[in-house]
């Protein structure tokens, strides 16, 4: 009898079934409750002393398997309509809590639970729904399938969204309804979520089980805790997490929602009109989402906003080669984003500027995802100038085993009698634990101006993710016929091989350093050409790195590398010189393609702040000899990157960054190029829908005239280049107004002047000025 009550005790608190991560107990039966709980951040309404409570929370980062230093309580129950979560999240240290009163997805400097819920249960995508103690949301998605042991660049062809190299890609685009609230407590802080089923895509099934992964982030320690133990020896972070059980007769009922749109614009540049008096523009424009089945969604726009209300942050682009790579931010291209993903970046709505319409139609049926949309845009962006491009792209995915996945892309860009279309297969597997292998293979045929080309891309990958001893090695091939005009594919006709290895080492608990190791590199890229299969380029780098206690985080890089110019890219490339001493003459000389750059080394340092309860701050220094493309000669080059975040109080955070890139000619010194961009965001949130911001912006950007090692001016198809100077100053102010998702009042105005003397301030010029409006509501049933 003793026995029993002792049992007892230890598993009920409060009649709260009590499931403990480290004991591996990570199978929760969540109780089902017929009521609905109002939710305030109080957690003293009796059904939270039924529901099941997760505890025994471990350390995950820096350090994995570790008891959490903080405990953390959280209590799961669900209703017919909707699944609640309840969070005890205490801290031993003190008042060392961070939180504000920030804006939707921006709290990544604060104290946050992050619960990520896999519907599907198959450890490949799961819903990311995070709240800071104050119950401000960030919510998205996070895939398992570009995670990298080894932590080297990802095999995303080119940029995703947000890679970390142990957990796979995170996504905070998509905003789903959810309602949270919290408030801080003594010694801690509590919350309260309610996610309706509404909000999301789950099995059709009448008895289903989710995989959940929580997370908490002390950010005063720097620490981050889980409940279902996680360790680094994994290649897949979602297939450790636990489970909740016995979910049965879920009610998400009809899932139809429309937000008719208006928007409003007055823009003046001196390419529009007159150049000096505004023309306005008022359009009416609505998405529509109908739930067809718990894990299908239709998707439909007609004539869609896609302004942008903040502008894209600035990237050096002066030394660049190839296309950079922006995120994705666009309401109707963001629901199921996810489900468009391959390893490499074959999909890429932003190559739709400035769509006419489209429907969208992505899910779940059994094991296969499939994510299929159509979209036309305008007829400006056609390549012949006559038509308006139509866009359809496909991706089919089949998820088998433990995480294993195969999968299909198909895209098409028909643009009148022109056209660029990719086929694509590709598949991943999971073994032994730490490994996967990951292989694509993918053929386009375009016809674009009567140029007809076609070619393959072909890529294979091999992960460890140890916990010591990881790595990533990837072979990928792109012949210079390939062209994915619906996909972020910046660089064809090489053939490229990339190795890097991580060790990792970790420190006594407690002591100043937490964890330090480094990753080691590797890469080779040969030309892919007809007529030209020479190496292209090499690189060998060296990345040290350290966490220290208290959340300081150092890092920097040695690096060695070799490149050599491709003759093909200076065709049209001549030199202007001078012949005679008596008699001057000046003529002209082909241009010469030196021989490839040698022993081009550089180094960085890298440093960043724990998260103080006012500020945090990175910033890194790099110095590193580097080629000159435009010229075709070596370079030494000088950046420093620095950021501050700024909150000094509750309501108020502001944000600045500061680049700076130089470049100089290593013959003679004499600069080649700098870009100096300073950017401030500073946002007040004057209630939980309700903020202002203010973003400003200057880019100076200079090039000297191109020249070559000699001194000799260049021409470019005969014309001498004289260089180039902007020194641009854009602001944006945003009144925004979002109580829900999709229902929102965007009041802004933004200005871009220029100056012909950078951070002069003086004889600027406005070169585009615009006010903006917009107002949209959701109509959910």
């Amino acid at each position: 009898m003793l026995f029993t009550l002792l049992l007892a005790t230890a598993l009920f608190q409060d009649s709260t079934l009590v499931y403990s991560g480290r004991a591996n107990r990570t199978r929760v039966d969540v109780p089902r409750i017929d009521t609905v709980a109002t939710i305030d951040g109080n957690l003293d309404d009796p059904v939270w002393r039924r529901a099941a409570r997760l505890a025994g929370f471990s350390q995950y980062q820096p350090v994995d398997g570790r008891p959490a230093e903080e405990p953390t309580d959280v209590m799961v129950w669900y209703s017919p309509e909707a699944i609640y979560f309840g969070i005890r999240a205490r801290e031993i240290h003190g008042n060392v809590v961070r939180a504000t009163h920030a804006n939707r997805d921006n709290i990544d400097s604060e104290d946050q639970i992050q619960i990520l819920l896999d519907t599907d249960n198959a450890r490949q995508i799961a819903f990311l729904f995070g709240v800071n103690p104050y119950g401000v949301q960030q919510d998205g998605t996070r895939s398992a399938q570009f995670a990298g042991g080894a932590g080297g660049p990802s095999a995303t062809g080119g940029g995703f969204r947000n890679i970390n190299p142990l957990e796979g890609s995170v996504d905070l685009n998509p905003d789903y309804f959810f309602e949270s609230k919290g408030r801080l407590v003594e010694g801690g802080y509590e919350v309260e979520l309610r996610i309706p089923f509404k909000s999301l895509r789950y099995q059709d099934a009448s008895v289903q089980s989710w995989g959940i992964h929580i997370l908490r982030r002390v950010q005063h320690s720097g620490f981050q805790d889980t409940w279902a133990p996680a360790v680094r020896a994994n290649a897949n972070f979602l297939a450790q997490s636990g489970s909740l059980d016995g979910l049965h007769d879920l009610k998400r009922g009809l899932v139809l929602e429309a937000t008719p749109t208006v928007t409003a614009r007055a823009d003046r540049s001196p390419t529009i009109g007159n150049g000096r008096d505004y023309q306005r523009k008022a359009d009416l424009s609505g998405d529509v989402r109908w739930g067809i089945r718990q894990n299908v969604t239709l998707n439909g726009t007609i004539n869609p906003d896609f302004s942008q209300v903040e502008a894209d942050v600035g990237q050096v682009l002066l030394n660049e080669r190839f296309a950079l790579f922006y995120p994705e931010k666009r309401p109707f291209f963001l629901d199921g984003l996810e489900l468009f993903d391959s390893p490499n970046q074959l999909i890429y709505t932003r190559q739709i500027i400035a769509p006419l319409g489209g429907v969208k139609l992505a899910g779940k049926l059994g094991g296969t995802n499939i994510a299929s949309m159509i979209a036309g845009d305008d007829r400006q962006y056609s390549w012949a100038g006559n038509h308006s491009p139509l866009y359809g792209v496909s991706r089919i995915r089949y998820d088998y085993g433990s995480s294993n996945t195969v999968g299909a892309v198909l895209t098409a860009r028909e643009d009148g009698s022109n056209f660029s279309r990719v086929a694509a297969g590709d598949f991943r597997f999971y073994h032994s634990k730490l490994y996967f292998a990951q292989f694509q293979a993918a053929k386009s045929w375009t016809d674009s101006l009567s140029n007809r080309r076609n070619g393959s891309l072909y890529q294979a990958d091999w992960d460890r993710t140890g916990r010591a001893w990881g790595f990533h090695y990837t072979l990928r091939s792109l012949d210079p016929g390939f062209k994915a005009a619906a996909g972020f594919v910046n660089r064809t006709g090489i053939i490229e091989a990339r190795a890097f290895n991580r060790l990792s080492f970790y420190g006594a608990q407690g002591a100043l350093v937490q964890t330090y190791g480094s990753f080691f590199g590797l890469s080779r890229i040969w030309n892919n050409a007809r007529g030209s299969h020479g190496l292209a380029e090499t690189s060998e780098q060296i990345l040290p790195s350290a966490t220290l206690r208290g959340g300081w985080n150092l890092g920097g890089a040695l690096t060695h590398a070799y490149f050599a110019f491709d003759p093909a890219l200076y065709s049209g490339l001549t030199i202007q010189r001078t012949v005679g001493t008596s008699i001057v003459v000046i003529d002209t000389a082909a241009f010469v393609v030196p021989p490839p750059e040698k022993d081009q080394w550089g180094g960085s340092f890298r440093v960043t702040t724990p998260t103080y309860r006012h500020f945090g701050g990175t910033t890194s220094i790099t110095r590193s000899q580097v080629p000159i493309f435009r010229e075709a000669a070596s370079g030494k080059s000088s950046r420093i990157d620095a950021a501050l975040d700024v909150r000094p109080t509750a309501a108020i955070r502001s944000s600045l960054s500061f680049s700076r890139l130089t470049i100089a000619r290593k013959s003679d010194g004499s600069r080649f190029s700098s870009e100096t961009i300073p950017r401030i965001k500073v946002e007040y949130q004057v209630s939980p829908p309700i903020f202002l911001r203010l973003v400003g912006q200057y880019a100076a950007r200079s090039r000297s005239a191109l020249e070559d090692r000699n001194g000799n001016p260049i021409l470019v198809n005969g014309v001498l280049d004289t260089g180039s100077t902007l020194n641009e100053f854009s602001t944006d102010w945003l009144f925004s107004y979002r109580p829900v998702p999709g229902t929102l009042v965007y009041l802004g105005y933004g200005s871009t002047l220029e100056e012909p003397r950078e951070f002069r301030f003086q004889d600027l010029r406005r070169t585009r000025d615009g006010f903006f409006g917009k107002i949209s509501y959701l109509f959910r049933l």
